[in-house]
């Protein structure tokens, strides 16, 4: 059985409160941070934990802090990233209502490693209990000295409120997060500059998703060699996975990166509801592409989810039975992307609308066959063009499915109807 890391409190009694996590080890880190460590070293032991970014993209967090400038002359910001908004998705808002404390302890340590003494948590405005808990978390640790002025009087300093989003998904994109920060329409920026070098307010600014954050205590408290024997050598710690759809168990599971996925449909997530056939997976959030019944072996990983044509992403696994029409299932995804497309290029706002209204026809029984080349064409010529990776995200699960289960496509041409339903 793996020991739980990320959700060891979630069980306990009002675990959102700070006595629950100081009762239970929390706020030690940040204490040896402050006491024997420079913030070069924090740096450097999060560099050799092998920590990646949990948001998506993957990226390595020591690498990202080391980007941030080092003259203390210069103003720098930490932003935590809690605008989950992708459809299967559901890690982070479970993170910040068990145990927002863990989380605050990750960024001001974060915070003491770039030289940050200002920070922002920025929200999905729909999180209504994860608003009240991030609050009454910032200011409990206020009150306990972990924020604020001359924190344990170490000398360092960090200040924490909270922003709440107005529900757009492109606010997760970081730089699209830090436009709505600074009271903007949120819609990404052109990179480069990089936020590490030009980010809120054009200061240097670490962006970190939430899970991120939260594994930096243990990382501090347990080593990086610890955390670094977790998991495969290129993905390294403990992940929470995020399973829905036609399981009989829904939920989080956190489990050691490099899990078959196997392991986690069958042994925690028990298995097909009722002895269903499994027809697909997407195993990393809507954006990912689709994995067939045979390539449940693979391991839950950055590196071979790539290698398999899909990704890691962040690590939610949506799970579709025999029942299942797969274009509906594309045309409920393209529906979303559609709808939350910023419009600030013309191949995601335009693309996504005429993908959507071709998926739209073809589920209705108007589609010729035309269509489906017509489809496939869009979204692949939306793949690397747009601005930021949305217009990636939202011609993966066509382009999956339409390689996958094109005879589905064809049928509704042919037919006028589901393959499902015949």
């Amino acid at each position: 059985m793996f020991e739980k890391v990320l959700t060891r409190n979630f069980s306990l009694p009002r675990s959102e409160s700070i006595d629950t996590y100081l009762a239970n080890g929390g706020y030690q880190a940040l204490q040896k941070v402050l006491r024997e460590y420079t913030p070069e070293q924090v740096i450097e032991m999060v560099t050799a934990s092998g920590l990646r970014g949990r948001g998506g993209a993957g990226f390595p967090a020591g690498r990202k802090w080391a980007f941030i400038p080092k003259d203390p002359q210069i103003e720098k910001y930490v932003c935590v990233n809690t605008d989950e908004g992708e459809p299967g998705t559901f890690k982070d808002r479970e993170l910040v209502e068990k145990d927002p404390h863990q989380v605050i302890e990750g960024v001001i340590i974060a915070s003491y490693a770039v030289g940050a003494h200002r920070a922002f948590v920025y929200i999905r405005g729909e999180f209504f209990l994860g608003v009240k808990r991030w609050i009454k978390a910032i200011d409990d640790a206020y009150a306990k000295g972990f924020l604020g002025k001359n924190i344990l009087g170490s000398g360092f300093s960090l200040d924490l409120s909270v922003h709440r989003g107005a529900g757009a998904y492109i606010c997760g994109e970081e730089t699209a997060l830090i436009e709505s920060l600074e009271g903007k329409r949120g819609q990404p920026r052109k990179k480069p500059p990089y936020p590490a070098s030009v980010g809120l307010w054009g200061k240097p600014t670490l962006v970190h998703n939430v899970e991120t954050l939260a594994n930096v205590p243990h990382i501090i408290n347990r080593g990086a060699e610890w955390y670094a024997s977790i998991g495969t050598p290129k993905s390294t710690g403990p992940k929470i996975f995020c399973v829905s759809g036609h399981v009989k168990n829904r939920g989080i599971f956190e489990l050691p990166l490099g899990v078959p996925l196997r392991e986690i449909l069958y042994e925690y997530a028990g298995g097909m509801a009722f002895d269903k056939k499994l027809k697909a997976v997407i195993p990393g959030g809507a954006s990912t592409p689709m994995l067939t019944p045979d390539q449940l072996d693979i391991p839950m990983a950055f590196e071979t989810l790539e290698a398999a044509g899909t990704m890691l992403g962040t690590g939610a696994i949506i799970v579709m039975n025999e029942d299942t029409c797969m274009v509906d299932v594309a045309r409920r995804l393209m529906r979303f992307f559609a709808h939350e497309s910023c419009g600030h290029c013309t191949p995601c706002r335009t693309g996504t609308t005429r993908m959507l209204a071709l998926l739209e026809d073809l589920e209705h029984g108007r589609g010729k066959a035309e269509d489906i080349e017509r489809l496939e064409e869009i979204a692949s010529k939306m793949r690397g063009l747009t601005f930021c990776p949305m217009g990636d995200a939202a011609a993966n699960p066509i382009l999956s499915s339409l390689k996958l289960f094109r005879d589905e496509y064809e049928y509704h041409v042919k037919y006028k109807r589901c393959a499902v339903a015949a």
